[in-house]
């Protein structure tokens, strides 16, 4: 799968191999993705971007065609990795955006490497902070109960049951999730199960929910952040607000209302005009 005007690479990085899609021109803007997909969660609102920066759209340690290596799956790792990245590439200084598990990793970017932080934008949760010890698995009312947090962390059986199967989890987290399950072609969610099919991709998308206590942990190391951030939400809005309570001085709020969980698929138009306004 590939986007008119992006090319696909890899470079080797921290010890590991990430794959990443990169196109346009301007300032680089670096978007992280989340679980369970792919770089490809972005394809709508890339090219749009492609015209004013130069984008790059990351597989994440364990993710895509990305390396799957046993450890490193802490987010302050992970950001090591997208910083030693745009290293590479020869960015001093770049904007970093992120949805899902791709917004923790950029902001830990921007908390471990704020010189190389020209502006953040994250929707659909922040970094782990205490917040997320108080999330019930059980469901309340007009909120979600988000059993795949606890599911991901149990060693070995995500494997056993989910190998050759992801297809039924990506159905179900989209149609639960997604206020708008058509915003998803039949191409994405078989992009999306096929990138998670296999137990070492299982293993390591695992990876990023077992960090969660040593997130926290380092969470709570991390001074305010001084650059401006951009935090967008749809159904779990609130917990973006609740996770950057004292975590950063310079932020905008944005809600989407009415939006579900995979912005970036679901209300690209609206995602792309945030953006532009805010990166400027």
């Amino acid at each position: 799968m590939m986007i008119d005007g992006f090319t696909s690479d890899f470079a080797e990085v921290n010890g590991t191999r990430l794959h990443y899609v990169s196109g346009g021109r301007g300032e680089p803007l670096i978007l992280l993705p989340g679980w369970p997909r792919t770089w490809y969660q972005f394809h709508k609102i890339m090219p749009s971007l492609a015209e004013k920066y130069r984008v790059i759209a990351v597989d994440l340690r364990g993710m895509g065609r990305s390396d799957k290596p046993a450890d490193g799956y802490d987010k302050k790792t992970m950001a090591r990795d997208v910083h030693e990245l745009v290293r590479t590439l020869g960015h001093n200084q770049v904007h970093v955006a992120g949805e899902d598990i791709g917004s923790m990793v950029a902001f830990s970017f921007a908390a471990n490497h704020p010189e190389a932080t020209r502006k953040l934008a994250l929707w659909e949760t922040g970094h782990p902070t205490e917040v997320f010890n108080e999330i019930r698995m059980l469901a309340q009312p007009g909120q979600p109960a988000p059993w795949w947090w606890a599911f991901n962390q149990v060693d070995g059986l995500p494997e056993q049951l989910l190998r050759g199967r992801f297809r039924f989890i990506i159905d179900w987290l989209i149609d639960y999730q997604a206020t708008n399950p058509e915003a998803f072609s039949d191409q994405a969610r078989a992009t999306y199960a096929a990138a998670y099919d296999t137990p070492d991709a299982i293993r390591a998308g695992n990876g990023w929910y077992k960090s969660f206590q040593q997130d926290i942990a380092d969470s709570g190391e991390y001074p305010p952040l001084t650059m401006p951030v951009l935090a967008m939400g749809g159904i779990y809005f609130p917990y973006v607000v609740a996770q950057l309570d004292g975590k950063a001085k310079d932020v905008r709020f944005l809600e989407l209302k009415g939006a579900g969980h995979y912005l970036a698929e679901e209300r690209p138009d609206d995602i792309v005009r945030a953006l532009t306004d805010f990166l400027g």
